[in-house]
């Protein structure tokens, strides 16, 4: 028998898809306390592999004729079987998991994915920033709804312990969305080399990490539900599409994570697992580039990416000057790319621009 965290991760996964009633996924919450339940099981010793566990879990529901609202599993909890809540919408019903979701760009996807009637997941570094988020965004739409974690994604512990919360709240999820992602904009020539590696422990060893943890627990769905199909998004850039001067770590990470994206997509599609990158153009008003600290317009200052500019203003006007659209990329927009991806089923391994033509695809 696995250890009790390792099942509780294939059962919890295993019940949304084998009780659903059709496209959407049931929710599952894990009491370890124990109660009463419809089925109760005990999963034999040879039950050491998901599929294994998932065949048997098979078989006990088949034998079981009325309504399953709980399933007891003997020596490691009750799982509660409930259906989705909500009000409708694109994403109805779905558990999203979101990086990077205190502030800015990530909060913004959470609020829309919530709006349309997904159950969301904030995930930050930030605790009290992705508390707060998440504290606000329930207040709205419910508690049940809403779940903020602390995660640092460049740590693989982390991580798995943010995914267990999930499946034990949720059951499992449905969409991945690695949003997380820092920059420190500067020459090659000087730049130093925790800079370099802050850069790419995040925007690059986070992906990957994000992604391994959260493959296994949609592969359980898809295995009892073989119809069944999730998703899994980097949220990258314009920069991952075209270099950028004076910012190599940044474009440099962005370049790998598209290798990435394409190297998963073609591994996890026997999984049901849709892989795909949005590449955003700039997010002129998100904290990323106008945080009067810190952001790139300041960072774009002091390492003169802008040749005779003298001010912030003068920066973003530069930079909008870029995009043939004449402006910043948004919100709404990459939320298009987002939903188009979830709802489109033959698409996977795809990076797609959101620039307002500023970088095209060749």
């Amino acid at each position: 028998m696995l250890v009790d965290r390792q099942t509780i991760n294939i059962v919890g996964p295993a019940l949304r898809a084998l009780l659903a009633a059709g496209d959407q996924l049931k929710w599952v919450r894990f009491d370890a306390a124990g109660s009463a339940g419809d089925v109760t099981v005990k999963l034999p010793d040879g039950a050491d592999t998901a599929d294994r566990i998932v065949q048997f879990l098979q078989q006990a529901l088949d034998r079981q004729a009325a309504k399953v609202s709980a399933v007891v599993v003997a020596d490691l909890g009750t799982f509660h079987v409930r259906a989705p809540t909500g009000d409708g919408g694109r994403v109805a019903g779905k558990v999203v998991f979101v990086t990077g979701a205190a502030q800015g760009f990530g909060l913004e996807i959470a609020r829309d994915l919530v709006g349309e009637g997904a159950a969301v997941v904030l995930a930050d570094i930030n605790e009290p920033g992705v508390l707060t988020a998440a504290k606000a965004l329930a207040a709205k739409s419910g508690p049940d709804r809403v779940m903020g974690l602390c995660v640092d994604v460049t740590d693989a512990t982390s991580v798995e312990r943010a995914m267990e919360a999930v499946v034990r709240n949720y059951g499992g999820l449905d969409v991945l969305i690695s949003n997380a992602g820092v920059l420190k904009a500067e020459s090659v020539k000087t730049q130093p080399m925790r800079d370099f590696d802050f850069v790419t422990a995040v925007n690059y060893k986070g992906y990957f990490l994000c992604v391994q943890k959260a493959a296994a627990i949609l592969a359980v769905q898809h295995a009892a539900r073989p119809a069944y199909t999730s998703d899994i998004i980097q949220i990258n850039s314009k920069s991952g599409l075209a270099g950028s001067k004076c910012n190599g770590a940044y474009a440099g990470s962005k370049f790998g994570g598209l290798g990435l994206t394409q190297s998963f997509a073609l591994e996890l599609i026997d999984d049901g697992i849709k892989v795909n990158a949005i590449c955003p153009g700039n997010f002129f008003d998100g904290p990323l580039w106008s945080d009067p600290q810190d952001g790139l317009f300041v960072q774009y200052l002091r390492a003169g990416k802008v040749p005779g500019a003298a001010s912030v203003a003068e920066v973003r006007r530069a930079y909008e000057a870029k995009v043939p659209m004449g402006r910043g990329c948004t919100t709404v927009d990459v939320m298009k790319a987002i939903y188009y991806v979830i709802e489109q089923q033959y698409e996977t391994g795809q990076a797609i621009p959101v620039t307002g033509g500023q970088v095209m695809l060749s």
